[in-house]
């Protein structure tokens, strides 16, 4: 191939605009394309190039236009699309590579553009952000980003010097930028360079990217496609079958940075992780585990919730096959896995989301709207369908590629209510005149009718805080849809109940009693979460009244009721053994606690209760129907004793008895439904747990008398601040007498 003599013909205002950065569409500029009969022009973007050659360093040289760095061939005859140059940099060092503006036709269907604009493109994540692939046999990178209101976008990073003159992305009247970069390996570094209407450049992180460096650096990272052979197909199939409202739920909360870590206070991986807390969980008789939030986050202090990379694990841990390991191995010991989720606001970090392509994208641009004042963090605007796209594809991209189990939704109330965290004046009302906020109602809704229609078997919790009704209802009974919901009611009241002097407890019995008069009316969740451990809260065993043995005893006897009582379980880590001090991001649980005598005693109750919530039916099957629970006694103030039943769907009872005070109380009455031996399952206050070993040789046999309204009668000797469950051996058929 020759080149002419006579240099191509430039369009000056495309040029300039090229050298301004602001060329919305480069390749109307650069690029081969067709010249008078059987010829070819090329044009070759090249700054800082002294030189430019077609095919090899002494092949054909293009001519620099002057004062730009533009170089232009006239070629005799065509040249296919895999055509390499060679350029000579500022200080002399020859580079070659594939030209990216050879590959102009689009690299996105119009269908798939169709229904992001939508807000209906469930797998947006395989469309927008960086993929590896090859076009024609040249393998690089496929960059796609949506920013409306940008003149010019630029990708950006350490394979260009992080020059945004060099990879000017292409516009689309979508909204969507891309360009498809050759010669590009997995692993290295990118950014996107965007010029607003305004004029000034910002450098953002990809909203989509799937891996990030690790904090404090911020740039996205160009990932392999994943290799991890995973294992639990079995599992993921039982899971479609599985309806969690009648099944044993109790949840080990983890924060995975502060868990355990390595002997120099350091990040164990993702797959370190595995090998130590899946074996401990299960040992624990958990049925799930729940991840504070995984995703990419920049500040440590925020524990996930203030989320920059919304698709992509944290790379604190490791990448996202380790992830991948980590649930895997999950699986395969019968362990779930619920990720905390957060579609509720972002942070203002200037490489994340906040103004975007130079003004309010994903947030509202109303601050009355688009602004957490409390948390100083911004709002995603729920009625934009791009928005709502990025967040419902996000739900799927973390269950169909990462197989999680479930989500929690972090802060739901937040979403639901237009006046949340803000005073007079800092918020305006609805369409109606109302403070519901319209829009991510909605959006919630979307959310679980996605979810559960793509993943049957899949939760998805709301973390939701005021009585907004039927939140754990589905969406055609004008419910919100959510699987389950926290029960933050329970939360508040059964603690209050518990820090109180049992000398007055008396007076508080309505904390107790009050969560049973509206339980059925949501699918609840009891969680004793992080946020009960930090702030000055104190840790949970802190927060009991008396002496050590009486702090344990009391929260062995607020397991019982948590455990024993209607709803799943989610308890914080640390929580299982006592861990003293608050909970702290930085530093690990003081897991030397765990081998001292009355610590080792809670976490040996706290197991036991997770395999009687497992094994025992009547204490999980009916946690959302009223026939599941009764009140045998919840009035005997005087003495602080609660007495109930649990009955599965055949009809066979557990009862619970909790002491509420530190006083042993001998051959006390209460009332049981049948005649027969009542074995006593778990005992609180035995030896093994620390506790007296006050008790009842394991058995009592119930006797005909009418008793607090059951028909028989069992005789106890109710353990100090302790929990008794029963169980009914065999019923024995009551007598009838004859008239």
């Amino acid at each position: 191939m020759t080149v002419a003599d006579n240099a191509p013909s430039v369009p000056q205002d495309l040029l300039r605009r090229l050298q301004e950065n602001r060329l919305g569409d480069p390749f109307q500029l650069l690029g081969r394309r067709p010249s008078g009969k059987s010829g070819t022009s090329l044009r070759v973007w090249r700054p800082g190039a002294r030189r430019v050659h077609l095919h090899a360093a002494d092949g054909p040289e293009l001519q620099r236009i002057p004062d730009s760095d533009l170089f232009v061939a006239q070629l005799a005859g065509t040249l296919p699309r895999d055509y390499r140059l060679h350029w000579q940099d500022a200080g002399g060092a020859w580079h070659s590579g594939h030209d990216a503006y050879a590959f102009d036709e689009p690299l996105i269907a119009d269908f798939d553009l169709h229904l992001f604009g939508e807000g209906r493109h469930w797998h947006v994540h395989k469309m927008l952000g960086a993929h590896p692939l090859s076009i024609d046999g040249v393998a690089g990178v496929r960059f796609a980003v949506w920013a409306p209101h940008a003149l010019a976008i630029s990708v950006v990073g350490d394979f260009n010097a992080w020059d945004g003159r060099i990879h000017l992305m292409r516009g689309h009247g979508s909204g969507v930028w891309q360009l498809f970069i050759p010669d590009l390996p997995a692993g290295a570094f990118y950014k996107f360079e965007i010029c607003g209407a305004d004029g000034a450049r910002r450098l953002k992180s990809d909203p989509y990217g799937r891996e990030f460096q690790l904090r404090p650096e911020t740039a996205s990272v160009i990932g392999a496609p994943s290799q991890y052979p995973w294992a639990d197909a079995a599992w993921l199939q039982a899971r479609q079958g599985r309806d969690y409202q009648r099944e044993p739920m109790s949840v080990y909360e983890v924060h995975l940075g502060s868990w355990q870590r390595s002997d120099d206070n350091g990040y164990l991986s993702y797959r370190e992780i595995a090998q130590r807390l899946v074996p401990y969980v299960v040992q624990l008789g958990f049925t799930h585990i729940e991840l504070l939030p995984i995703s990419e986050h920049p500040f440590d202090g925020s524990w996930g919730y203030q989320t920059i990379g919304l698709y992509a694990p944290t790379s604190r841990h490791g990448s996202p096959d380790d992830f991948r390991y980590l649930v895997d191995q999950c699986h395969a010991s019968g362990i779930g896995v619920i990720l905390d989720w957060v579609p509720a606001h972002f942070p203002k970090d200037a490489h994340g989301l906040r103004q975007f392509d130079g003004q309010p994208l994903y947030e509202y641009p109303d601050p009355l709207r688009g602004e957490h004042p409390e948390w100083g963090t911004l709002v995603y605007d729920y009625g934009r369908p791009q928005v709502r796209n990025f967040l419902l594809a996000n739900a799927l991209f973390w269950i169909e590629l990462f197989h999680i189990d479930g989500l929690r939704v972090d802060a739901v109330a937040s979403m639901l209510y237009l006046d949340y965290g803000r005073n007079a004046g800092e918020w305006k009302p609805n369409q109606l005149g109302g403070r519901e906020h319209l829009e991510a109602v909605d959006f919630l809704r979307d959310l679980n009718i996605v979810v559960h229609g793509q993943h049957p078997g899949a939760v998805v919790i709301a973390e939701e805080s005021t009585s907004w009704p039927k939140v754990s209802r589905p969406v055609d009974e004008q419910g919100l849809g959510f699987s389950m919901k926290w029960d933050m009611g329970w939360m508040h009241d059964t603690l209050d109940y518990f820090k109180c002097d049992p000398l007055y407890r008396r007076y508080d019995n309505n904390k107790m009693t009050f969560g049973l008069m509206y339980a059925w009316t949501e699918s609840f969740v009891l969680p004793l979460s992080h946020d009960e451990v930090v702030h000055l809260k104190k840790a949970l065993v802190e927060k009991m009244p008396g002496d050590d043995w009486q702090k344990f005893a009391n929260l062995r006897l607020l397991y019982a009721w948590m455990y024993t009582r209607p709803g799943k379980k989610l308890l914080f880590m640390g929580g299982e053994f006592g861990q003293r001090r608050e909970w702290n991001h930085d530093r690990p649980l003081d897991w030397w606690l765990d081998t001292q005598p009355l610590h080792a005693g809670l976490r040996g109750w706290l197991s036991d209760l997770n395999h009687l919530h497992r094994d025992v039916p009547a204490f999980h099957e009916r946690d959302f129907e009223p026939g599941g629970f009764d009140w045998i006694d919840c009035n005997n103030l005087d003495e602080s004793v609660f007495v109930y039943r649990r009955r599965d769907r055949s009809g066979r009872d557990s009862v619970v008895v909790l002491n509420c005070t530190p006083v042993v109380r001998h051959r006390q009455r209460i009332g049981v439904p049948s005649l027969g031996r009542w074995i006593e399952r778990l005992n609180s206050d035995a030896p093994v747990y620390g506790g007296s070993g006050v008790g009842n040789l394991g058995v009592v046999e119930a006797f005909a008398a009418a008793c607090m309204n059951q028909p028989c009668t069992l005789e106890l000797s109710l353990p100090p601040l302790g929990a008794l469950v029963l169980s009914l051996e065999e019923p024995v058929a009551l007598k009838q007498n004859k008239l």
